[in-house]
């Protein structure tokens, strides 16, 4: 008999549940008073985002630290704002003074320490203005930048946002109102009526705020970019519905047999609530997986994407049975069709027919797996830029404007940082010159300019301007040039996000065997310890590989290759960001072993009882298939309503988790996983030390 059926954990949500059945309204006011306070601790003091890449142990990361150490301000947020006119050139003397009159408003903002000469480009219509603040990176919130560029309006030109201007917010609403709309219609499907369908939907809204409102004010505290709220917010809704659809099947399902209520709830809380807090164990163990990568910023999204999951997880298995409680047999209310819980008649018949043609299905199965998993095998890794922003964007514009202006080096300077060993004695020490004639000779270079010297003497720093632009390859192979120059009393390194990011994906790619074998194992023995079986634990880890090649190869082949690009926003191929295979194989490998537990318990259940294993696996599939089915429909539809947001990454996120999850309800589970544990019969359930354990009571209540 399986953990999730007896046990420990069975006995302590059991307790759960009576809990929240006896203090359903103290159950339900806390979590209204933690979702208030957070709420407004976010409005009080903000969400603070930082998108600057940190690679601690690298050579680009010991550049910056060098120059933070040596240079006052350096590590403040620096941005450009963009001046193009379509009539007379920017040197005209009436147009130079309207410009002056602009940067002396910008100069009067908050927050602004200093405001550039205006830089004209080789057209003489396109400029910009260097504009440092007095915060970092971090602390940089859309309020100061939209204050910013409103100083920056000038009659007759058009104003664009550069560099750390053009990061601070990107809104994601109309993705999230899609995601709930379509689930709100997926569970009036599943349910059959309004109040049952529109229950998970509360607490999936209480579990955001309360999630995405700490990783918000998380940011005072630590580095947050703001990829990590988006994908919180995907992780949040998917996993804060279906959690509340399991429960509310299971609820639904004994109160048609005739339990009465808080029986009913108790019984609810101690199968599938023990269900879920196992569901939702693999996905954090897996994203904490993460933190073997020694990379900043999937330990950053590991720990806030857990934390929502978590949060998720406690809301299905307290706020929800305190709300089931209180509404009892009200749950069925307002209907719109007639229901039939659980309709296992097609997932029956579908079975049936694998049960009977195991081999066939195995093979057919895998071998569709294996042709949407094939693009996979070219895929590489790179870093996005501006210019693989929507065409109609602000941020696109300005790349745009600044690369036709000064060349597409522009939107991503290198900086060349040198340790003077004496220290130089003042801006006459020869090496400065030096480094930047050597500098400017290096292969990819388009310009360098003049050496800056730190007022301790020790570094000087010189702003480089490759010929290509941020996301082409050939600017890392600039960088390497950059790092190898020989300059006497000297020693160089390449810093910039450019760079940064350019040896955060050689890392990413040494480092993800490593983190794929410690997140297989780590799941792969939770499952072991949920149901006490070996094969199905070592089965279920293969099953789930196989979900996340399928949507790697969807990835490659869209992003990479340009397949159907223009069909979600895109103008063509766009690299396929670094970190994003990493991150999403943490994520779909847990969010696989949700419906693999779940799919598990009921085939488990039934073995329990049968001791047949074709049966269990009939019974199994036939009881969860709906279920699973609509659960994976609803995070299909919220991921890929993220397809829609303006960012690459998000949208790389977006497919990935959407083609995974669909390929998982449907390919992996309604006929591989079936066919396989057919064919392996008994051994499903064999164990070392095996034990005789009486049949659980809980499905008689």
């Amino acid at each position: 008999m399986s953990t999730i059926e007896s046990g420990a954990m069975h006995r302590v949500m059991t307790r759960c549940g009576r809990f929240t059945t006896r203090h359903p309204w103290p159950v339900i006011a806390a979590w209204l008073l933690l979702a208030v306070t957070v709420a407004a601790l976010v409005l009080a003091f903000g969400r603070p985002v930082d998108e600057d890449a940190t690679l601690p142990g690298s050579a680009g990361q010991h550049g910056r630290d060098l120059l933070e150490a040596h240079f006052d301000g350096a590590g403040n947020a620096n941005g450009q704002v963009i001046l193009r006119s379509s009539g007379p050139r920017l040197d005209e003397p009436a147009t130079a003074a309207e410009i002056a009159r602009t940067t002396a408003r910008i100069g009067d903002v908050t927050h602004v320490a200093s405001v550039g000469e205006p830089v004209l480009g080789t057209d003489g219509r396109t400029g910009y203005v260097d504009v440092t603040l007095d915060v970092g990176p971090q602390e940089l919130t859309r309020e100061m930048t939209d204050e910013v560029l409103d100083a920056a309006e000038t009659p007759g030109l058009e104003t664009l946002p550069g560099g750390a201007l053009s990061r601070a917010g990107n809104g994601t609403g109309h993705s999230e109102a899609i995601g709930v709309v379509v689930a709100l219609a997926v569970l009036v499907v599943a349910f059959g009526g309004l109040v049952a369908a529109t229950l998970p939907l509360v607490t999936a809204v209480i579990v955001l705020v309360i999630g995405i409102g700490a990783i918000g004010l998380a940011g005072h505290l630590t580095g947050i970019p703001s990829v990590a709220t988006t994908l919180g917010t995907m992780i949040g809704l998917g996993v804060g519905i279906d959690y509340a659809l399991f429960l509310i099947t299971r609820y639904r399902s004994l109160l048609a047999r005739g339990h009465d209520v808080r029986h009913a709830v108790v019984g609810t809380v101690a199968s599938s609530g023990s269900a879920v807090v196992f569901a939702g164990a693999t996905v954090v163990v897996a994203l904490c997986g993460l933190g073997v990568a020694g990379v900043p910023i999937l330990t950053t999204l590991g720990w806030t994407s857990g934390l929502v999951v978590l949060v998720a997880v406690a809301s299905a298995t307290t706020l929800l049975p305190a709300l089931l409680t209180l509404l009892g047999p009200r749950i069925d209310a307002l209907p719109v069709r007639s229901a039939r819980p659980g309709r296992p008649s097609a997932w029956g018949r579908l079975a049936d027919r694998v049960i009977r043609r195991p081999w066939r299905y195995a093979l057919s199965s895998g071998l569709l797996l294996l042709v949407l998993a094939a693009p996979t095998l070219a895929m590489t890794l790179g870093q996005t830029d501006a210019g693989d922003r929507s065409a109609d964007s602000a941020e696109r514009a300005g790349y745009d404007a600044m690369a036709a202006a000064f060349g597409p080096g522009i939107n991503g300077p290198l900086t060349l940082v040198a340790e003077l060993r004496p220290a130089a004695t003042g801006p006459g020490d020869p090496r400065l010159a030096a480094l930047t004639g050597a500098a400017a000779k290096v292969p990819g270079v388009a310009r360098a300019h003049p050496a800056r010297l730190a007022p301790d003497g020790a570094v000087a720093s010189v702003r480089v301007i490759p010929d290509t632009a941020p996301s082409d390859p050939d600017t890392l192979d600039t960088a390497g040039r950059l790092a190898a120059l020989d300059v006497t009393g000297a020693e160089v390194s390449v810093t910039g996000q450019t760079a940064v990011r350019g040896e955060l994906a050689t890392r990413v790619g040494d480092r993800m065997p490593l983190v794929i074998v410690v997140v297989v194992l780590l799941s792969g023995l939770l499952v072991l310890v949920a149901f006490r079986a070996p094969v199905v634990a070592a089965k279920a880890a293969l099953m789930n590989l196989l979900s996340v090649a399928a949507a790697y190869g969807a990835l490659t082949a869209v992003f990479q290759w340009g397949w159907g690009a223009r069909l979600i926003g895109l103008d063509g191929p766009v690299p396929i960001e670094a970190y994003v295979p990493m991150m999403l194989f943490a994520l779909l490998f847990g969010l696989s072993m949700d419906y693999e537990v779940f799919l598990l318990t009921a085939v488990r259940e039934s073995w329990d009882r049968t001791r047949d294993n074709r049966r269990a696996v009939r019974d199994g599939l036939a009881e969860t298939g709906v279920v699973i089915t609509s659960a994976a429909l609803i995070m299909v539809c919220v991921f890929a309503s993220f397809v829609l947001s303006d960012e690459p990454v998000i949208k790389m996120m977006g497919l990935g988790l959407a083609v995974a999850i669909a390929v998982d309800a449907t390919v992996i589970r309604g006929l591989l996983v079936p066919a396989v544990m057919t064919l392996l019969g008994d051994a499903n359930w064999w164990t070392p030390r095996r034990r005789s354990a009486p049949v659980m009571s809980e499905r008689a209540g």
